[in-house]
């Protein structure tokens, strides 16, 4: 039997613990809490740093192995992967290692049609992430003639790739190029917004997203018409799965059949009033390809909602599809109606006027031809010597055109103006 003093030691160690038993679990949970901080702290450290090493390697690679003027590929396979839209996989003829691309950027191609009198150059994006350079892959939508123009032929591009070109073929590529891509070391949280086929580059955005192992805050807006334009659905939602740090919202423009639409599904067009309902704030980096009615809105809402330009980014599809009138510094100031634009070679001087969209629209309108290709600045096709004055360009080149020359196709005369054409 315990003695009285005996008892009351024990009643105070037992009172003593009893404090001290919350504050040290309190004490143990707050280390642990802060150990897991530091440890997810310095593995976000080691996943950025593995990734920059990643980016700078791709960037010495592609200097290094990259390809001046036209190389010949084998296509490989062909897939239908929608209504009238295929994927195209591409392997180098001479076997030869093929050099890393920005996701995001195109090919060129080199075509030489049957019935046409010399070869067309078509720019196709390519549609999945660069961590597999066994091949590269582009998904091509055939272009059905303009609605408005009666008696159009269809997309010649486009279709000889649907209609003739088969696995086994072979095609002639100039190397990855392009402005528009994400950088795959900035942790800036994305939005990547696709109209129809423009979903071919934000695919490879998202892919590059994933296969590195990016952790960041990624959103994707598809807008298509109807669930057969779907490109990947499959894919796109296994992304999802795997990912937390993806969201896939798609947009149908029609009435769809009961059961499609998921709850984070959308019945309306992808838009900034869309975003506002989404996202927590504007604080993201826009990516945007699409058909001409998206470029015209998108890129001018977001520019109202408060996005930075530099935040805004945009692939267009031709002319139609250029947003104008963004920067000030460019297409949005007017160009003096009397600056005369002089064509050397067929010695005819015209005055410039507002109703033309570019040099080229000019050229053509005076019977002046120049050869052209995407038509938005992106294939280096319309490549113009000036001999004197300047030019201003309505949105950023996707092929850099050489000192001395000019993209006829999305460029705009800034005062007098004499080019060697």
């Amino acid at each position: 039997m315990m003695s009285i003093p005996e008892v009351v030691g024990l009643a105070i160690i037992t009172m003593a613990t009893a404090y001290a038993l919350p504050s040290f679990y309190y004490t143990l949970q707050r280390n642990v809490r802060e150990a897991r901080y530091q440890k997810e702290r310095l593995d976000l450290f080691r996943e950025r740093a593995r990734i920059r090493l990643d980016v700078e390697r791709a960037d010495r690679d592609r200097d290094l192995m990259s390809w001046n003027g036209w190389r010949k590929f084998t296509i490989d396979k062909k897939v239908t992967e929608a209504d009238d839209i295929c994927s195209v996989y591409l392997v180098a003829h001479d076997e030869k290692p093929l050099a890393p691309y920005l996701p995001g950027q195109f090919l060129t191609f080199n075509l030489c049609i049957p019935d046409q009198p010399k070869p067309i150059t078509r720019c196709y994006s390519m549609s999945d992430s660069p961590d597999d350079l066994s091949r590269y892959r582009v998904t091509i939508k055939r272009l059905a003639p303009p609605a408005d123009v009666a008696d159009a032929p269809p997309g010649r591009g486009s279709s000889f790739f649907h209609d003739d070109l088969n696995e086994g073929d072979i095609v002639d590529v100039k190397a990855p190029a392009g402005q528009f891509h994400i950088d795959p070391s900035s942790t800036q949280p994305v939005v990547l917004v696709a109209g129809g086929v423009g979903i071919s580059p934000v695919l490879s955005m998202l892919n590059a997203i994933s296969a590195f192992g990016d952790r960041r805050e990624t959103w994707l807006f598809y807008g298509v018409r109807k669930p057969s334009e779907l490109v990947q659905f499959d894919h796109l939602q296994e992304l999802e799965r795997q990912h937390p740090n993806i969201r896939v919202v798609i947009c149908y423009s029609q009435p769809v059949p009961d059961g499609t639409l998921r709850d984070q599904d959308h019945l309306g067009h992808a838009s900034v009033d869309l975003f506002k309902q989404r996202l927590p704030s504007n604080n993201y980096a826009f990516y945007v390809c699409g058909p001409p009615p998206m470029m015209e809105t998108l890129p001018r809402d977001l520019d109202a909602w408060g996005v930075p330009d530099s935040d805004i980014h945009f692939e267009a599809f031709g002319p139609a599809s250029v947003p104008r009138k963004r920067d000030a510094g460019t297409g949005g100031a007017a160009v003096d109606e009397a600056s005369n634009v002089v064509f050397a070679r067929f010695d005819k001087s015209v005055t410039w006027s507002e109703e033309h969209d570019s040099i080229l629209d000019l050229a053509e309108a005076n019977g002046v031809p120049i050869d052209a290709g995407c038509r938005a600045g992106n294939c280096g096709t319309c490549v113009t010597a000036i001999r004197s004055g300047s030019v201003r360009y309505l949105n950023e080149p996707g092929s850099e055109p050489e000192i001395g020359t000019c993209l006829a196709c999305i460029s705009v005369p800034d005062g007098e103006l004499i080019l060697d054409a």
